[in-house]
């Protein structure tokens, strides 16, 4: 299905998929595809799909026999994923309004996404809503900034050269940190179970000028923020000697990205 959007949300949205999937949000899809048991002949969800990893991986588990639906509120993102992946059923929508019946589905998933939905309790409500009774869900958040690893240092760098919304957009993805409170948003949410694991990922980026570009011509457009080109160079020379910790012997940059999944079930009656 064609899906139609601004050149410039294409643009952010391909520099997503280019940047950031490849370095943060691949490892992390057949963990999700996991947790949430999808397998051959299921029907599937994919909450903020972005530009598709999870919903690509899911295509690939069900099969023929099955299905999978990529939903999320950008065009721009759902534009790139449809040229990536054309036979999954792509649609844009609201996560806190799913625009589906009540058990439409046998697994739910939402990568990296629960953090910016406006309503988060709405929102997992409407995951288990969807969900057959007994089906599983599966979602992953990032654990908090201060127990990350080179984003504290960027967020610094840009709160200091590019000012508070900047710097703001690329503290958002942390906000959901506290793994008690994540379990009790699902578990009151009418989740059966709640399981919460935390994955040690490792962010891995050609060179400190691609994570810092990953960033600033990526995720900040994204997120409504766009920097003129000087200010951006300034920044890119800037977070040279600051990364430097986390450069490899062969001039690549890793570093620590520890994220939560919960998962769990939809109550059977």
């Amino acid at each position: 299905m064609a899906i139609t959007a601004p050149a410039a949300a294409v643009a952010a949205a391909t520099a997503y998929e280019q940047l950031h999937v490849p370095a943060l949000f691949r490892q992390f899809a057949p963990l999700l595809a996991d947790a949430a048991g999808i397998g051959a002949g299921q029907r599937v969800l994919d909450v903020a799909c972005g530009t598709g990893v999870v919903a690509r991986e899911a295509a690939a588990r069900v099969g023929d026999d099955g299905r999978v639906c990529g939903l999320d509120a950008a065009a721009g993102m759902l534009a790139v994923a449809a040229q990536l992946a054309p036979g999954v059923d792509w649609r844009e929508g609201d996560a806190c309004a799913l625009p589906y019946a009540d058990a439409s589905f046998d697994a739910v998933t939402s990568q990296f996404g629960l953090m910016f939905f406006p309503d988060r309790a709405r929102a997992a409500a409407e995951m288990l809503r969807v969900l057959v009774p007994g089906g599983r869900f599966a979602v992953a958040v990032w654990d908090a900034l201060e127990r990350s690893a080179g984003y504290p240092d960027l967020v610094d760098l840009l709160e200091r050269r590019a000012g508070r919304a900047a710097a703001d957009a690329l503290r958002a993805p942390f906000v959901l940190g506290d793994r008690d409170a994540l379990a009790a948003l699902f578990r009151d949410a009418g989740a059966s179970t709640v399981d919460v694991v935390t994955h040690h990922g490792t962010a891995r980026f050609p060179s400190v000028r691609a994570l810092v570009e990953a960033d600033l011509r990526g995720w900040l457009p994204v997120m409504g923020v766009e920097l003129d080109d000087d200010l951006v160079e300034s920044l890119l020379a800037a977070a040279e000697p600051l990364l430097q910790p986390y450069v490899t012997p062969a001039g690549t940059v890793e570093f620590d990205a520890p994220a939560h999944l919960v998962s769990g079930r939809r109550a059977t009656p």
